[in-house]
């Protein structure tokens, strides 16, 4: 029986990634639910957009008849949640957003989850049997390390931002439902994620277009805040083999094993764009330092030997390979800059 899969975020930068990649060798139903904020963009899932086995619809997540009307429509038994408001500024200056949906939204789709698949506690109808709830988060709920040690999955919460907070609070609902439910749920906290279609906001498409455009490249503080970077496409390829085979109701941290500085990245997006779009001068010299972000975190790392000896994944690019190729659709692709 094929699949009808309910992807929300599906037009943001993982979730359009992820479906992308699903529709390459897959016939299941894939029906994307995104509102269109800022952070999603239908042009990122042209490639996908003539597929008689794709629909998109433009929508909240925190629209509760919407919602339950498009479960009851799809009889969805299968959902990838990457819905999310997820810039970490944003969440400083204005929180709200990220109360409602990450929260409000969460609890929105998991509920309705749960009314359609399941007749009670502890009982999944027959045709859900199959059932799976996925909810992508982040490394940043467990909050900042010191130089040394790694996130795992027993490492206990500690939001520090409103985005991570919010998050935390989302992983926590969804949580509650296989433990007082027994719904099939599974649960995914990544590492920082670069590639293809990312906003411009984010630090490494701000670091190429700032550079491009002969501006200053910011880098908050010293530069020395430290993050473990996935490519996008090996987050995606973890988030399938988690939705496939991870087992109910645990949680798998999907991380690169690429701890990079800030500075780092800085450097070496410049020193390729001196070899790929040469300048007149060095990109080096258009990097500033600029006021450090409240409460910024100072090291985030995943241990993944979780998925990695249970489930056999492996992140296929190092970061040295993965950000070459980013900058070489960047360059493509400057309209996203």
């Amino acid at each position: 029986m094929k699949n009808k899969i309910l992807v929300t975020g599906g037009a943001g930068f993982i979730g359009s990634n992820f479906v992308e990649l699903i529709l390459k060798n897959n016939e299941d139903q894939i029906i994307v639910l995104d509102k269109l904020t800022y952070a999603g963009n239908l042009k990122n899932l042209e490639a996908v957009s003539n597929l008689t086995n794709y629909n998109f619809i433009e929508g909240d997540i925190c629209d509760q008849a919407l919602v339950k009307r498009l479960f009851n429509e799809y009889q969805f038994n299968k959902v990838v949640h990457f819905a999310a408001e997820s810039h970490v500024d944003n969440s400083i200056n204005d929180p709200s957003a990220f109360i409602q949906t990450n929260i409000v939204g969460t609890y929105n789709l998991v509920h309705n989850a749960y009314c359609l698949w399941m007749d009670g506690p502890s009982q999944l109808k027959k045709e859900f049997i199959n059932a799976r709830f996925l909810h992508v988060s982040t490394d940043e709920v467990y909050g900042s390390l010191g130089e040394t040690g790694l996130f795992t999955e027993e490492t206990a919460y500690a939001p520090n931002s409103p985005y991570s907070a919010s998050k935390a609070s989302s992983d926590f609902i969804v949580r509650s439902y296989f433990h007082t439910y027994k719904m099939p749920v599974i649960t995914t906290n990544c590492s920082n994620n670069y590639g293809a279609h990312q906003h411009k906001e984010k630090l490494i498409p701000t670091i190429i277009r700032k550079a491009l455009k002969g501006q200053e490249i910011p880098i908050y503080g010293n530069g020395k805040n430290i993050r473990d970077w996935i490519y996008v496409t090996d987050h995606c390829k973890g988030i399938m083999l988690v939705l496939e085979r991870g087992r109910l109701g645990e949680t798998y941290n999907i991380g690169g094993r690429n701890e990079r500085e800030n500075l780092y990245i800085a450097h070496i997006i410049c020193d390729l764009l001196d070899k790929l779009a040469p300048s007149e001068i060095p990109y080096r010299e258009q990097i500033t330092f600029v006021q450090d972000r409240a409460g910024h975190d100072f090291r985030y790392a995943i241990d993944a030997n979780k998925i990695e000896s249970e489930l056999g994944w492996k992140a296929e690019e190092n970061f040295e390979s993965g950000i070459l190729k980013t900058i070489d659709w960047y360059l493509n692709n400057k309209d996203q800059l």
